[in-house]
């Protein structure tokens, strides 16, 4: 199928989507709370690449959408374009309502500070409530993170000055994320709840079960996520905004994405890509759990699929 083709079946099946899931007066976004934070997100977050690359109309009309319906978890970085930028001016008039989580790849004190500073400098912001180490996938990045000169202490000053609230990682390795978790008392983890993983390749029960023991917020990834891209689409595929191969739209997704939110998480974070994320949204507010002939289905067609992490990523 040309991509043409596949972005206008996309764009019509999120519309009809909408209209069906949206028939009846719909319920706003149901929220969890975060962990021991206490606090209380939407268990839909908006990733910032929904907005990357686009103009600022279109970023303030899908912010405004999103509000409406309930999402007051918002999650950027400044390696997603400028997606902080857009972000910025939508979310403005949403701030004091609003839970804004960012990250730094900066791994020592000195670049994750200037990452800090200008995050909040283009989010139009003087606080965010929750920063992240962004994608701890190697021990060495840990060790760095957390020894001497690491970014650790510019998270530790920024919090006693009152830019930043609570302290969390993302993480696409088993092995870093459980090293974390012993080693630093965090307030979140942001990791992939995902079906294959999971019943694949046993990548992410493991830290789920350890941050539940520690009373974190579980913020998850790759709900909506299904295999690696064949070599012949890594460079020409219809999901600019996905490195993976997303579930198919929109059935599979959304068995995906309620699968995810069936297990203790607060929130579920779904692709950049606008069509996934009204979805999501969709989803939400009528979510219901699986039943167990649609976990069969969902799982059965997980087998033999290429997970896109694996057990021992932190090499």
């Amino acid at each position: 199928m040309k991509r043409r083709e596949f972005l206008k079946n996309v764009t019509a099946a999120a519309v009809a989507s909408t209209s069906r899931l949206n028939a009846s007066p719909a319920k706003p976004i149901a929220r969890r709370t975060l962990g021991k934070t206490g606090e209380k997100l939407s268990i839909i977050g908006f990733g910032g690449i929904v907005v990357m690359n686009e103009d600022t109309c279109a970023a303030s009309n899908i912010v405004a959408e999103a509000v409406d319906r309930g999402v007051n978890y918002f999650d950027v970085a400044p390696s997603y374009g400028n997606a902080q930028e857009r972000l910025g001016l939508a979310l403005a008039p949403y701030r004091n309502k609003s839970f804004l989580a960012c990250k730094t790849d900066g791994r020592l004190k000195g670049d994750s500070r200037a990452d800090l500073e200008q995050s909040l400098k283009l989010l139009k912001t003087d606080h965010l409530d929750l920063y992240q180490f962004h994608a701890l996938t190697k021990m060495a990045d840990l060790d760095k993170v957390l020894g001497p000169g690491g970014a650790i202490e510019t998270f530790e000053a920024a919090k006693k000055e009152g830019k930043i609230r609570f302290i969390g990682f993302s993480v696409h390795s088993v092995e870093t994320a459980l090293a974390a978790l012993d080693r630093y008392n965090f307030d979140t983890v942001l990791f992939p709840v995902n079906w294959v993983l999971f019943s694949q390749a046993n990548f992410g029960p493991q830290i789920l079960k350890r941050a539940q023991e520690k009373n974190m917020g579980i913020l998850a990834l790759k709900g909506m996520a299904k295999t690696v891209w064949a070599a012949e689409q890594k460079q020409n595929h219809p999901q600019p905004k996905c490195w993976y191969q997303p579930a198919a739209f929109p059935t599979e997704a959304s068995l995906g994405l309620r699968w995810t939110l069936g297990h203790p998480i607060t929130a579920a974070i779904p692709p950049g890509d606008e069509g996934y994320f009204r979805l999501a949204m969709d989803v939400a507010q009528n979510y219901k759990p699986l039943e167990a002939h649609e976990e069969q289905a969902l799982l059965s067609g997980g087998h033999g699929l290429e997970p896109i992490f694996h057990l021992g990523n932190d090499v």
